[in-house]
């Protein structure tokens, strides 16, 4: 992957933390400063160190994968992109705001593994993993704390839009990792 493909699947990423950062954003009305950059960094930390953990877990078996590394990243590229729209149209639980340590990890985690799949595909293409975990992390940070403060002037946009266009972002660059585009 390019740069501008790594920055294209950060955003993608990001998404989940834009949405879950915007609900957040909604409910809470105190210490939202600090409450945003605690979010945002959890967020961002847990979607940078994400794409290491499959990084690495495919060097374990890549030996035995290489051969199908395009077929591995469109499927998983695909399969993301149509659980990310499958979702965006499924009723979503109203959720108590949580910001205490068990929660963020929660969220963190619960945000990230969609990452963790990401950095097999980061592995299979041979593309830098520093570069790559440092822009999803910055992205999934910098997406937390605008969802976040977005919520006060946009308390009505629907996080569907949102979860399609992720869908759709990760669905391109699914067919573009086996066309070479």
């Amino acid at each position: 992957m390019n740069l501008v493909e790594i920055i294209v699947l950060a955003a993608a990423l990001g998404i989940d933390c834009l949405v879950v950062s915007f609900s957040q954003g909604l409910i809470l009305n105190s210490n939202r400063i600090r409450n945003s950059a605690i979010l945002a960094l959890t967020m961002g930390f847990c979607q940078g160190f994400m794409p290491c953990l499959g990084y690495f877990g495919t060097g374990v078996i890549s030996k035995y994968i290489t051969e199908y590394s395009n077929w591995l990243v469109f499927a998983i590229f695909m399969i993301l992109g149509i659980k990310f729209i499958y979702e965006a149209f499924q009723e979503k639980e109203e959720k108590i705001c949580c910001i205490d340590l068990k929660c963020l990890v929660g969220m963190g985690i619960a945000t990230s593994i969609d990452a963790f799949a990401a950095g097999v595909s980061i592995n299979l293409t041979h593309t830098s993993l520093i570069l790559s975990a440092l822009i999803i992390g910055f992205m999934s940070f910098y997406m937390s704390l605008k969802g976040f403060w977005l919520a006060i002037f946009f308390k009505r946009l629907p996080s569907r839009i949102l979860e399609i266009s992720g869908g759709l972002i990760l669905i391109f660059l699914a067919i573009k990792s086996i066309i070479n585009i």
